[in-house]
């Protein structure tokens, strides 16, 4: 009772701010709530469609993993790119043929064992992944396609702390100093032009040439508006290589100062 007679001499003060803020404050309501929805609908993925994997797959087996990710996929909601999206990533790598490979939002795992399957024996994939749950069972997704950790390795963590450390990951073997060959983004379409900033301001893209990946899950166009607006902008280092519904390819080559 007390709280409610303190709380009359506000009401006005109360309604007031309500009525003015009222769209900013359901809009930061929606938000919030689209956030949790779609944290607690990507872990139920994850795990479920890992778990059925696990289950149904022979071990070991590169192909039988993929066919049973697309099994699954048929059926339910799925975090997997799926054969389509995939056979396109399949033709850049075969094209491309690189040597280090960087990916963010490892998911389920599906397009780090495609990714893994074409690198030569030489070749070495970084996968990062923020959700701790999500990068474990990636994790073991991968390890049981047959992988070994020398041929990849799983970061827990942001993209924007991933990418300082990914010099010292790479090493100082020979191959390795000039950057990535291919860089596949799958994670916040949000961070796909400030982790290309910052892949660039590290000097993390081959300057001989590297793929750069935008997967597209249903996006806005304005999700990526920044990012063509800056490859329209540094055309002397840039350009569009595919562009499809799903996906979209660009290529980064550095001009020889010499």
């Amino acid at each position: 009772m007390w709280l409610l007679a303190l709380s009359v001499p506000l009401l006005p003060a109360i309604v007031m701010v309500y009525s003015r803020y009222r769209v900013k404050v359901a809009t930061l309501c929606q938000q919030a709530l689209a956030w949790a929805l779609r944290l607690m609908r990507g872990r139920v993925c994850v795990k479920s469609a890992h778990a059925f994997v696990f289950s149904n797959c022979t071990h070991g087996k590169v192909n039988s993993v993929l066919e049973t990710f697309d099994l699954y996929a048929r059926t339910h909601p799925s975090l997997c790119i799926g054969p389509e999206i995939g056979e396109v990533l399949d033709e850049v790598v075969r094209r491309v043929r690189p040597l280090r490979v960087l990916e963010f939002g490892t998911h389920c795992g599906y397009s780090s064992v495609r990714l893994l399957r074409l690198l030569p024996p030489a070749g070495r994939l970084i996968t990062v992944e923020l959700d701790p749950v999500t990068a474990d069972l990636g994790e073991e997704v991968i390890l049981v396609s047959g992988f070994k950790h020398s041929q990849f390795q799983v970061l827990t963590c942001s993209s924007a702390e991933a990418i300082p450390r990914l010099h010292s990951l790479l090493g100082p073997d020979a191959g390795t100093s000039e950057g990535v060959d291919l860089v596949l983004m799958d994670h916040d379409p949000q961070q796909y032009l400030p982790d290309l900033l910052a892949l660039e301001r590290e000097q993390l893209l081959c300057p001989s040439g590297c793929s750069v990946l935008l997967i597209k899950r249903k996006q806005r166009a304005e999700d990526f508006r920044g990012v063509l607006n800056h490859i329209r902008g540094r055309t002397d280092c840039y350009s569009i290589k595919t562009e499809l519904q799903c996906l979209m390819e660009i290529f980064y080559r550095k001009e020889s100062t010499i």
